[in-house]
């Protein structure tokens, strides 16, 4: 058994953490060293070994704080290269969730001569306006009523979580939209979270601009790294696996795996299923 360690990079001020557990072939994790590292089962853990890495929205920023060039997809793409490099990680898997999914393939496309492959996880083809208002589409019309009130009650509460702590708001919101992102409506995802420092200006940036208008589908003509996309198939949070439709077809080697009991964290909630996929498809990368 490889004992788990931790560490960090710093890099421009910033002091990325990273986490290592478990053994056997590398993933590579990036986002949110603490939610990340909670959300794997501890049984995955015990066939891969998994490098959780926070990026520049999850740790304090340096004084005097950056402008909005700090937080250019290119710099966070960079940040996960020179952390590859201070751990010597070679051929591994990387994977995102959610809009760290966008991260992990533009990542495995600047830098395709470390990877094996890329997993990708509850997330669309990009965060648009239109992919939004499709997402709200796909809940109004398969949500039943009491999902649907539980969502109101919680929205209801945001702006007053957002006043009581506004550097926190990412956070908030992600607790309130809980409806929409987990299969049970009543989920307390709050221990997940609990901890965690949010860079609210790293986040509204990326999450607000770079990945609403994210084109994820240039510069796949040269890309050929197998690449795996798991979805919750009650995803309200991203929207309906039909999103992929058009990009998947793009892409020159791509798994689809559509979880039927998860909604946007399968890992967490279908952990047996998504290691079973994951075991699967890294046996053949």
């Amino acid at each position: 058994m490889i004992a788990n360690r931790t560490g960090a990079v710093e890099i421009d001020g910033f002091h990325l953490n990273y986490s290592i557990e478990g053994e056997g072939q590398p993933i590579l994790v990036v986002g949110s060293m603490l939610y990340y590292s909670r959300t794997f089962a501890a049984e995955l853990k015990e066939k891969f070994r998994f490098i959780f890495i926070d990026h520049r929205g999850f740790v304090p920023p340096p004084r005097p704080e950056p402008g909005l060039e700090a937080y250019g997809l290119d710099r966070i793409l960079d940040d996960i290269e020179t952390i590859r490099r201070k751990l010597q990680l070679q051929d591994f898997i990387i994977l995102g969730h959610s809009g760290h999914a966008f991260m992990a393939l533009e990542y495995a496309k600047k830098y395709p001569g470390n990877v094996k492959g890329v997993v990708l996880v509850a997330v669309s083809p990009s965060y648009s306006t239109e992919n939004h208002a499709l997402a709200d589409l796909f809940f109004d019309t398969l949500a039943n009523a009491d999902r649907k009130k539980k969502l109101s009650e919680s929205m209801a509460s945001l702006p007053a979580m957002i006043e009581a702590d506004p550097d926190h708001r990412f956070v908030s919101y992600c607790l309130a939209a809980g409806p929409k992102s987990w299969m049970d409506a009543d989920f307390d995802a709050s221990p997940l979270w609990e901890g965690i420092y949010t860079n609210m200006p790293m986040i509204d940036f990326m999450w607000g601009i770079v990945f609403r208008d994210i084109d994820i589908t240039e510069n796949l003509d040269r890309f050929d790294k197998p690449v795996l996309l798991i979805l919750g198939k009650y995803d309200f949070l991203t929207g309906p696996p039909e999103l992929w439709e058009g990009p998947s077809k793009k892409f020159k080697e791509l798994t689809i795996e559509i979880f039927e009991n998860s909604a946007h964290c399968p890992q967490y909630e279908e952990s047996k299923l998504f290691e079973q996929v994951l075991l699967e498809w890294s046996s053949q990368v």
